[in-house]
């Protein structure tokens, strides 16, 4: 199993703060079946990770990792919050891939809104070669209350990642019902941990693609570890066709 979300770099964000929550994480992973982990720190106005020291991470995890002969691979990433200049300091090499090599790049929005240049921006990253992966697109209030905002970009070309612990109801019913209704209308091809820790962020994969192979089958449980093997692979994946969830208030959501 591949997790391509993931808060496990020590001391550089909201994640794990010492080595020793690095490690504990790392056996959590381990645990829950996860071989590869791309490490995503924050990138935005409280967190200022740029590539190099994200880089420089990586390889103390990897020590750590070496040290305990632990059966996991950690590899760089980003988790980048949407901003004017993002395709200038990624040209700059400020920004990473996924992986550090893909041209899959994991782009946040705020969580209390959609900001008004998302399309162009997403059209203008794609121009540049880039595919973004917008993440937890289930807990952003614009699209909560209009999720036919999540179907526009779907059909832009933009793909998006929904978080295991939204899948498992960790974040409350109305995330985890939208969860489910954008795994039905295929308006989401990734389920990654997000995991900052092993308590209240915990990686929840393996319960929640249990539920979803519950839910939907085995195939669409496959699928979801299919595309994030793509990911860091560097590779297409086929993608269904995306259909709009119906606006008539559903289980209560809206």
């Amino acid at each position: 199993m591949i997790d391509i979300h993931c808060h496990i770099l020590p001391g550089i964000d909201d994640g794990a703060k010492t080595s020793g929550d690095t490690l504990t994480m790392l056996k959590s992973a381990i645990d829950e079946g996860i071989t590869t982990i791309t490490a995503t720190p924050h990138h935005n106005p409280q967190f200022n990770n740029e590539s190099p020291l994200i880089l420089k991470k990586v390889k103390e995890v990897q020590n750590i990792i070496d040290e305990h002969q632990l059966p996991i691979e950690v590899l760089p990433g980003q988790e980048v919050r949407i901003y004017g200049d993002l395709l200038k300091e990624f040209s700059e090499g400020k920004l990473l891939t996924a992986a550090g090599t893909s041209s899959y790049i994991l782009i946040e929005f705020p969580s209390n809104h959609v900001p008004a240049y998302a399309k162009e921006l997403f059209y203008n990253i794609q121009l540049e070669g880039l595919q973004p992966i917008l993440v937890h697109p289930e807990r952003n209030s614009g699209i909560i209350e209009n999720p036919d905002i999540l179907f526009d970009f779907i059909e832009q070309g933009v793909l998006s990642q929904i978080t295991a612990s939204s899948v498992t109801g960790h974040f409350g019913k109305k995330i985890q019902k939208l969860s489910f209704k954008m795994i039905e209308n295929h308006l989401t091809h990734f389920v990654a941990s997000d995991a900052h820790n092993v308590t209240s962020r915990a990686f929840k994969m393996k319960e929640a693609f249990e539920m979803i192979e519950d839910s939907y089958g085995s195939g669409v449980s496959r699928m979801f570890q299919n595309n994030a093997e793509s990911v860091i692979l560097n590779e297409s994946f086929y993608q269904e066709k995306p259909t709009k969830i119906k606006t008539k208030k559903f289980l209560g959501l809206f």
